[in-house]
């Protein structure tokens, strides 16, 4: 097989978008966020034109830097230079074989539905999470075809379900159910950033076709196309299915669901529909775990061509697929995930999701400021001068409010990781210097 054949199309780029986006937020999500109340469907709001924001940044960004891996990394390290790239892609990095354990969770959540003793069997749990991990290791260790085509497969089968949702709930919509607007008791002032920064974990994913640009069809036209079709499609469904699923699950049930989706499923249609709807979110996870974890070895991959992270990092196997980052980020994956296995379902997610949201959130600030400096120094202007920097400043402006809204827990422990990286950043450049 040839280079260009190994390379994927539109579609299959399109459904990374989106399989990675629409993932384990379709399960606990909904349940972490009826605790704050129907404020969080603002927070939705307001998220959605951030990420809409973000993506015409790494849209425009793609038809600028072409046929070059590496997404915010690459975007960064252009703009800021090598230390602001590695800082990125060491925080990008860490967010996502963190989020990969934060999937497997809630992919047992959503199998919780079938197989209760899940749900107080910790080991057994446990041992299904780790082996989801590692099957789609095996899947991505294939090649980016191999796991495109999986992609495809499971984002059709996730989008099914929910759509059914979205449409026939309205049928069973009651304002009765719907929670009060604020249920924390703090300010609407002091919860607002806290459930935008909640939500935006739903939307994290907006990057990925720009990752493996180099192993994209026509990348220049593909990249950003795939971006925005993908964020729009995702926005729609996330807001959509909210809105279902407050007026349709009383607030005391939907707090405490593992599987909000298919208790919603239940309700419209009995017993088998939530055995349906129950099973595309598990599948929907299925895909979002195999999306990201064909991300999570193609970020080190691109900075170690650059010299930025060590050398195995970008050894390739007879398919072309960095195998030593696979098996290295899913190592990383699987201890978080036996840390963490001692509290409930929607507790432990809700901390893994902020602490990503927090790694995730600094590469999106520094491509924002990245795209004002690129397009300057290249002069380019896509639009205007005017409407590049306005663009920029406000994709900056989102991430720096986002970052606020995680929290100063999440803030600390979040830049603590970032900041584990400058010893290692300095490593690399001592071997580098040694080795010239």
């Amino acid at each position: 097989m040839s280079a260009d054949q190994k390379k994927i199309g539109l579609i299959t780029t399109t459904s990374l978008v989106v399989g990675n986006m629409i993932g384990a937020g379709i399960f606990l999500l909904p349940a972490s966020l009826a605790k704050y109340g129907s404020i969080s469907l603002l927070g939705w709001l307001f998220t959605a034109t951030g990420a809409i924001i973000l993506a015409k940044i790494f849209s425009n960004l793609s038809k600028i830097i072409v046929n070059k891996s590496g997404g915010p990394y690459t975007y960064s390290k252009e703009g800021f230079g090598d230390f602001i790239g590695f800082l990125v892609a060491w925080g990008y990095w860490i967010s996502v074989w963190i989020s990969n354990a934060a999937i497997a969770i809630a992919i047992i959540g959503a199998l919780s539905f079938f197989f209760p003793i899940l749900e107080t069997n910790s080991v057994l749990a446990v041992a299904i999470g780790l082996g989801m991990i590692w099957f789609f290791t095996w899947i991505n260790s294939k090649g980016v075809k191999t796991s495109g085509k999986v992609q495809v497969v499971t984002t059709v089968l996730k989008l099914l379900p929910l759509v059914f949702i979205i449409l026939i709930g309205g049928f069973f919509f009651s304002l009765d159910n719907f929670p009060d607007f604020n249920l924390t008791g703090n300010s609407n002032f002091a919860t607002f950033p806290v459930v935008a920064a909640l939500t935006l974990y739903a939307f994290l994913g907006i990057e990925c076709a720009s990752i493996p640009a180099e192993n994209v069809e026509n990348p220049e036209k593909n990249v950003s196309k795939a971006t925005m079709l993908g964020t729009i499609i995702t926005t729609c469904v996330y807001i959509f299915g909210t809105i279902v699923l407050f007026g349709v699950l009383p607030t005391d049930i939907l707090q405490k669901s593992a599987a909000p989706f298919a208790e919603a499923g239940k309700i419209i249609g009995g017993e088998y529909t939530g055995y349906f709807v129950a099973a595309g979110a598990a599948i929907s996870g299925i895909g979002a775990l195999n999306g990201w974890i064909l991300i999570v070895a193609q970020i080190p991959m691109a900075a170690a061509k650059d010299k930025m992270f060590p050398r195995i990092f970008k050894k390739e196997n007879k398919n072309g697929a960095p195998i030593l980052g696979l098996i290295i980020g899913s190592l990383l994956s699987s201890m978080v995930m036996l840390m963490n296995f001692t509290e409930g379902l929607v507790d432990q997610f809700t901390f893994i999701v902020n602490l990503t949201v927090l790694t995730c959130l600094v590469p999106y600030l520094f491509v924002s400021a990245a795209y004002i400096i690129i397009l300057i120094e290249r002069k380019i202007h896509l639009n205007s001068k005017i409407k590049t920097f306005v663009l920029g400043l406000l994709g900056f402006s989102y991430s720096v409010w986002a970052i606020y809204g995680s929290g100063a827990d999440v803030v600390f422990y979040g830049f603590l990781l970032l900041l584990l990286g400058i010893p290692f950043y300095a490593l690399m450049q001592w071997n580098k210097t040694k080795n010239k």
